[in-house]
């Protein structure tokens, strides 16, 4: 039996906003732990109350007639006086593999609050290539490029050190450039904290990664407590402590997207629950009376695109084509291949090029995949310049993926990322909301290393090196101070 055959029927991502409905997951009738839904026991009381206080309102109007009185100015969510933050103050959220369109999958009035009164990314979010969880959260935080910041991809080999990186290797020697924490504890002037950024763990510099600002990668946290973790850092009466950047990660949607793929049920639940953690900081905020006073980035690292195992391409087929890719040599696969040959081997990279794509040529799904000696890439990928990039990259049709071997045939769909970052599906959601941002704006998509100087610009701190634009943040922010020094 088909593993899916009792699953609801999925609601397909949508990459504008749809004109049809879709499962409305969560409403604006729809209550939760952290709102208590109304006490039917004490309507009648409210009911008299409301009475009683039309009496009284309308007395004191009637006996006020004629008296001048000062204009009321309502605004729509106005918060208490309050003290003001001593400092600009940016809160970044990541969902990972939030695919752009899913905030159309449901309803998502706390997503869609943040992109009325701020800056959306109109046809989503670019992320680098390879469209992966590390190099995107790093470049996020760095804004550079993975070449230049080096984690090129979510697992691979340096030459140079004759060693290779695995997730949750917080060695600095893997981790180049300066990412956003670094930066503002640098400035001296600031504290800041993360909750399960990639890198973030890595201690280099003022960055020591203490226990109360940063917290240790632990996905089974529930994501409540990652929220109110955040919420505690403005419980105090002297605003000049709290964090100036602070940034929080949530694993979903991408866990369920990799499991079903991007279009079933369990991903548009997801989603929801990623709006629910959304309205669970802006009501803390609120309750604080600080939220019209913070910066929120709401964005992703990638999108997800579906994929079957019937959709895939063995490199052990080659060897009946005269050209045998060793499983030793394979340093990534699936969406994105990334293959070393030794330095020692008979064929160039180059000749090793040309027998694959030759050979695929002539193998099942072969034409789906595309092999390059690094240097012969799209220059769009900026995905040369560092040795840990292996000399032989193979680029795969969107949907299609790459092992060494298998059996074929399966039923069994998922989803994946990786692919070139050209492909829509590899976008993802970015969303500016705060005193900085402009409001109500559609801004053209952009690649995420735009990220970190919009980040410093709101902070008014100086920046590192970094493959930015000049004059990006003035697209997105209505106000900032130039940066001295």
């Amino acid at each position: 039996m088909d593993k899916n055959s009792k699953k609801p029927k999925p609601i397909s991502t949508q990459e504008g906003n749809p004109s049809t409905s879709t499962t409305p997951l969560l409403s604006p009738e729809t209550y939760n732990s952290s709102t208590p839904p109304p006490n039917p026991a004490a309507a009648a009381t409210t009911a008299a109350f409301i009475f009683m206080s039309v009496l009284i309102a309308a007395f004191l109007a009637l006996s006020t007639i004629g008296i001048p009185s000062a204009p009321i100015h309502l605004t729509a969510n106005a918060e208490s006086p309050h003290t003001p933050l001593k400092h600009p103050v940016v809160i970044m959220i990541s969902a990972d593999g939030f695919r752009f369109g899913y905030q159309f999958k449901t309803k998502t009035p706390n997503i869609h609050r943040l992109i009325k009164g701020g800056v959306e990314a109109r046809h989503g979010l670019i992320p680098v290539f390879p469209t992966a969880t590390f190099p995107n959260h790093y470049a996020i935080a760095t804004g550079l490029y993975p070449a230049h910041h080096g984690i090129i991809s979510n697992y691979f080999f340096d030459p140079n050190l004759n060693e290779s990186f695995r997730r949750g290797d917080n060695n600095p020697k893997w981790w180049l450039g300066e990412p956003l924490w670094e930066t503002v504890v640098n400035d001296g002037r600031y504290n800041a904290s993360t909750y399960f950024w990639p890198g973030s763990e890595v201690v280099r510099g003022k960055w020591k990664c203490e226990e109360y600002f940063c917290k240790r990668f632990n996905m089974t946290v529930p994501f409540e407590e990652r929220v109110d973790t955040v919420l505690e850092y403005f419980n105090t009466s002297d605003t000049g402590t709290i964090p100036a950047f602070m940034n929080l990660y949530f694993q979903d949607p991408d866990s369920q997207g990799h499991e079903v793929g991007p279009d079933d049920l369990e991903v548009t639940e997801a989603v929801a629950r990623i709006d629910a953690m959304v309205g669970r900081l802006i009501r803390g905020l609120e309750e604080r009376k600080v939220f019209n006073q913070v910066n929120i980035i709401l964005l992703g690292d990638h999108g997800m695109a579906g994929v079957c195992d019937k959709k895939v391409i063995f490199l052990d087929d080659l060897k009946d084509q005269g050209i045998e890719i060793r499983k030793e040599w394979v340093i990534f696969e699936y969406s994105v291949v990334g293959i070393f040959p030794p330095r020692d081997f008979n064929l160039t990279p180059t000749e090793i090029v040309a027998r694959m794509n030759k050979g695929l040529e002539k193998i099942e799904n072969g034409k789906h995949l595309k092999v390059y000696v690094k240097e012969k890439l799209p220059a769009r990928l900026h995905y040369i310049g560092s040795d840990r990039i292996p000399p032989i990259i193979g680029l795969v049709d969107e949907g299609y993926t790459v092992t060494q071997s298998g059996p074929a045939g399966k039923e069994y769909c998922g989803g994946d990322h990786g692919y070139d970052n050209a492909y829509f599906s590899m976008r993802t959601i970015f969303v500016g909301h705060g005193p900085h941002f402009k409001k109500g704006v559609k801004v053209e998509s952009f690649v995420n290393v735009e990220i970190y100087n919009v980040v410093t610009a709101i902070l008014n701190i100086q920046g590192a090196s970094n493959n930015g634009t000049k004059g990006f943040p003035d697209q997105v922010l209505s106000y900032h101070q130039p940066v001295k020094g």
